[in-house]
């Protein structure tokens, strides 16, 4: 199984760090990520806004100075729902026995979907308070986290963290440490899928570059809520593909369920991701035929020829 595997870059979970009166500061790649990704995702929207002749007659939703004040309500959303969302939909049971470590965020443990649900929250919230068109904010906010998402995954590689399941593909990643390495059946170095680098590839740079081209090259901004769609769908579509490679959560495994499934019946079933990931395809495809529907609705009527 191993004659191809590669081994793991350990380049340590910190760019740097040092010690001040015994206490330690660091900077992690973590928080790196987290912190060029909304960098990224401010400066697209910032792009985008300043071209009026990508969006609608009514222009774009959020000046400059909104887009600024957006990001503090999209950190908080991130941070709380994605901390929640961990708490509810993965460890219910442990966080209602210790409710106080729900707190401690920096011991690990978010959500991706907990956290969009967060920045929907806030979104929703903001345009109400600022009386902005929620499907465009939608738009702008679906062209600017995929940056965010494609550096997270990485981070979460560094990490050694949301590996993959057991396989001998040759790219496969000998990831370090003895949950890693307890791998059933297996007496050798285990090897695993890089699958924090597939969905870096599929929800990150490939889903981004879909948004940029349809918002710059084919108009689709002007579209309330089509770039919407195109984000829900492709993430929600890349999620559940890579979740047949994605090791399985441990609270899910049984030995009646090696695979890991959170609903199944019999060999079939939807892991924890695939199932939070559902509502958001059927959502994100609701949302491009309601945008294409009225953009076809509101186009003035074409004159016969004579």
């Amino acid at each position: 199984m191993l004659p191809a595997a590669l081994p793991f870059p350990d380049i340590g979970t910190d760019l740097f760090s040092f010690d001040i009166g015994g206490v330690t500061f660091a900077l992690r790649w973590y928080a790196l990520a987290y912190i060029f990704g909304i960098l990224i995702g401010w400066r697209i929207c910032l792009s985008a806004i300043s071209r009026p002749a990508l969006w609608t007659s009514a222009g774009p939703p959020l000046d400059r100075t909104q887009i600024e004040d957006l990001l503090t309500w999209i950190i908080i959303g991130v941070i709380a729902g994605g901390r929640l969302g961990f708490v509810l939909f993965y460890q219910p049971a442990y966080y209602l026995a210790n409710p106080l470590e729900i707190l401690m965020v920096w011991q690990g443990g978010m959500s991706f979907h907990g956290g969009f649900a967060g920045v929907v929250i806030a979104a929703l919230l903001f345009c109400l308070r600022q009386n902005a068109s929620l499907l465009s904010t939608g738009d702008l906010l679906a062209l600017a986290t995929p940056p965010g998402l494609f550096l997270g995954r990485l981070a979460n590689f560094t990490n050694n963290e949301l590996w993959g399941r057991p396989t001998d593909v040759p790219w496969a990643v000998i990831f370090p440490g003895e949950v890693a390495q307890a791998c059933p059946g297996i007496s050798d170095l285990c090897a695993r899928h890089p699958s924090q680098l597939y969905e870096a590839l599929l929800e990150g740079l490939i889903l981004g570059m879909l948004l940029i081209y349809l918002a710059w090259g084919r108009g689709w901004l002007k579209m309330p809520g089509a770039l919407a769609g195109v984000f829900l769908t492709g993430y929600g579509l890349a999620r559940s593909f890579v979740e047949m490679f994605r090791q399985p959560d441990q609270q899910f495994v049984t030995a009646d369920n090696p695979i890991g499934h959170a609903f199944h019946f019999g060999e079939w079933g939807l892991t924890m991701g695939q199932l939070l990931s559902m509502p958001m395809v059927l959502v994100g495809l609701a949302l491009i035929v309601f945008a294409r529907r009225e953009r076809g609705r509101k186009a003035p009527p074409r004159r016969a020829a004579m």
